[in-house]
């Protein structure tokens, strides 16, 4: 069967891999000039199962209504005239619930376990460079109340066999030297041993090659227009590449545009409640090796993770619901640069800060659309907010299983089935 699989970052590379191992002739079309270069381009980093606690919680509803005023706030909610906003945010309010938070860290904790171990195999089985590290995941608390609303999220994921141990300040600075700066000021810590960071950039291009070493077409510099429809079939898709329109054909089609698949999706009359939440990262080189971290961390009070890629120090986060524009908001960038300066003064050149974003594609649950539509011949893989590089794998994986007609082996709430 011939697919055409739309998006070529890692969302759109694993699931173009994963289907051609199950036999499938796959294209891949992107508008970009090859693949990662969007929101997969310098994201925190982090294959975080232990980063399961939505932001959809009873917390978050006081949380967001304190940071509606405040610039560099961690979730900064812009309200615009824009109803897909709204219907957007009134769904994020009803997930505030104990029960549903609960159910939603089940179900991220379910497909993150799936995909670090098919991310692991993937790796092993091509040999894959990606500045990879297997140090585990160490989440810190410099505000005792947020480490003590992190206890009941790290119980249930510990119940669901993901082992987030609880730790206090002595082994969070045993763990990671770099955090003896700020020993005094940790109320307390998780760590995770299984988890681990790497470049999705480097391993989504890497992964794109081998794709096409296996027969996969990639289309880049292609713009992605619209769909011809009959009935509850795609029979195209409308394209635009140097100036030239075309309509490129397949048996069947998979929807991986990240934030942009609720736009296209709307025109076929399918609602996905998916909103861009802008993120920011800087990426520094390091300064001081000793000083510098070599476990991936979270500073879940700021909202911001942190990954050692080889002589690289990246660090993302925050989040700015406020439409699809990707202008960089340098307040947010430098209250990033200045948070991580003063954790730790020494581990990075501050000064010659990269600065980026991108739009991470949010739904109110944090919980990704993953399989078939109500056309007969599309299927989703999108949604995936801040997860998208841990769940990239196990998502792929699972709905190219259901391409297959196959069972995936996830227990996970699979779109239409």
């Amino acid at each position: 069967m011939h697919i055409l699989v739309l998006g070529a970052g890692v969302i759109g590379t694993t699931t173009a891999w994963f289907l051609q191992k199950q036999g499938h002739q796959v294209t891949v079309v992107d508008r970009q000039s090859g693949a990662g270069l969007e929101t997969s381009y310098a994201n925190g980093g982090q294959i975080s199962v232990s980063h399961a606690e939505p932001w959809a919680n009873p917390s978050a509803p006081l949380k967001v209504l304190k940071w509606l005023f405040q610039s560099d706030a961690p979730l900064l909610f812009r309200p615009r005239l824009d109803p897909a906003q709204w219907r957007w945010a009134l769904a994020f309010l009803a997930e505030c619930t104990s029960a549903k938070a609960a159910h939603n860290i089940r179900q991220m904790v379910n497909l993150g376990t799936y995909s670090r171990s098919q991310l692991q195999t993937l790796r092993a089985e091509l040999g894959l460079d990606y500045d990879q590290l297997e140090k585990g995941i160490l989440h810190f608390y410099t505000n005792p109340e947020e480490f003590d609303g992190a206890l009941e999220p790290t119980r249930i994921m510990q119940d669901l066999g993901c082992d987030r141990q609880i730790i206090d300040a002595n082994r969070a600075v045993e763990l990671e030297p770099a955090l003896a700066p700020i020993k005094d000021r940790i109320a307390g810590a998780t760590y995770t041993s299984e988890d681990e960071s790497g470049d999705a950039r480097k391993f989504t291009q890497a992964l794109a090659k081998r794709c096409e070493e296996a027969g996969v077409e990639f289309r880049y510099g292609t713009d992605i227009l619209g769909f011809d429809q009959a009935g509850d079939r795609i029979l195209g898709v409308q394209t635009l590449r140097e100036g030239h329109h075309e309509t490129l054909r397949a048996d069947s089609y998979v929807l991986c545009l990240g934030s942009y698949s609720a736009i296209l999706a709307q025109q076929l009359g399918i609602t996905l409640n998916i909103y861009p939440a802008k993120g920011y990262s800087i990426t520094v080189p390091v300064k001081n090796e000793e000083a510098a971290f070599k476990v991936s961390l979270t500073d879940d009070e700021y909202k911001l993770v942190y990954s050692r890629l080889g002589d690289r120090l990246r660090v993302a986060g925050t989040a700015e619901l406020s439409g699809y524009s990707r202008k960089l908001n340098l307040t947010r960038c430098r209250a990033i640069v200045r948070r991580t300066a003063e954790i730790m003064p020494e581990a990075g050149d501050w000064d010659r800060a990269e600065f980026w974003t991108g739009l991470r594609p949010a739904t109110p649950s944090n919980v990704p659309y993953i399989g078939k539509s109500h056309f007969a011949n599309l299927y989703l893989n999108t949604g995936h907010g801040t997860l998208g590089w841990t769940h990239s794998c196990g998502s792929a994986a699972a709905l190219a299983d259901i391409v297959g007609g196959k069972k995936p082996e996830v227990d996970f709430t699979f779109a239409g089935m």
